[in-house]
Formats: structure tokens, C-alpha cells, sequence
């Protein structure tokens, strides 16, 4: 499963009122590990130093290191997709670690994302696939 930036900042720190409580919920039920893309990890280290300093970032890496948090990183096909991706989305807007997740989901065929984000709703899978938001 896929997961967005929001959950990996809710599910470190308590301070997120109830996002933080949802995604433990949600954490708690999904089995399998979760993949992200650079971007994504990029932006939740970026703002969980600004909120909880390095110990805050040093959580988000253990994840990495007992196998619950995979990085997924992109090629030249993927990184030309997350453009047109985010000239498609234009209007949305869609930002870089939002497109670098649909590129990655259309890249290995995954439909469930762990978001907070609404826009998940909006973005589209080939065939006009809607994407599986958790929680």
C-alpha cells in the first residue's frame, strides 16, 4: 500500500489532534509493509523537524529500518509521468510528491493509498480507476 505524506507526519506526532488517532486506527489494521516515494519522505522529514526536531525524523527512519516503510524510487519514464501528471492535474493543483505517488501507482499497479489528502478522490488510475483511500 501506498502512503502519502500526512500519515507518516500523523502517525509520529500526537500534536495532530485526531488525523493522528485515525492513522493509528487505520496503522493498526493494515498487514502488509507501506511504500512511499522520495518526495513523500523528503516532505515528512522536512516537517517533522519543524515540529518535533530530530527525533522526530530518527522515528520516521526506524520505520525504514524494521521493514514497516519502503522507498520506492523512480526512473526517467516515471519522473517524464509525474510532469504530465502534474500539468493534468493543474487545476487541482497537484503537487510534486502527489504525482510522484500516482506515477508510482501506475508503475507497479497499486490502487490503495493511505492519505488524508482529498485529492486522492480526484486522481485517476488508467482505465478511469478510482484509488482505495485509507482510513
Amino acid at each position: 500500500m501506498l502512503v502519502d505524506t500526512a500519515p507518516l507526519i500523523a502517525l509520529i506526532d500526537a500534536g495532530q489532534g485526531d488525523a493522528h488517532y485515525r492513522c493509528v486506527e487505520a496503522y493498526q489494521k493494515i498487514t502488509s509493509p507501506l511504500l512511499t516515494t522520495w518526495c513523500c519522505f523528503t516532505e515528512a522529514m522536512y516537517f517533522l523537524y519543524q515540529l518535533r526536531g530530530w527525533f522526530a525524523q530518527d522515528i520516521l527512519w526506524k520505520f525504514v529500518d524494521r521493514k514497516a516503510l519502503y522507498l520506492h524510487t523512480t526512473g526517467i519514464d516515471e519522473q517524464q509521468r509525474m510532469r504530465e501528471l502534474m500539468k493534468q492535474y493543474q487545476n487541482v493543483p497537484m503537487d510534486l510528491a502527489d504525482a510522484s505517488l500516482v506515477a508510482a501507482a501506475e508503475t507497479l499497479n497499486i490502487r490503495r493509498i493511505f492519505s488524508l489528502d482529498s485529492d486522492f478522490y480526484i486522481y485517476r488510475l488508467p482505465g478511469n480507476t478510482a484509488f482505495e483511500v485509507i482510513p
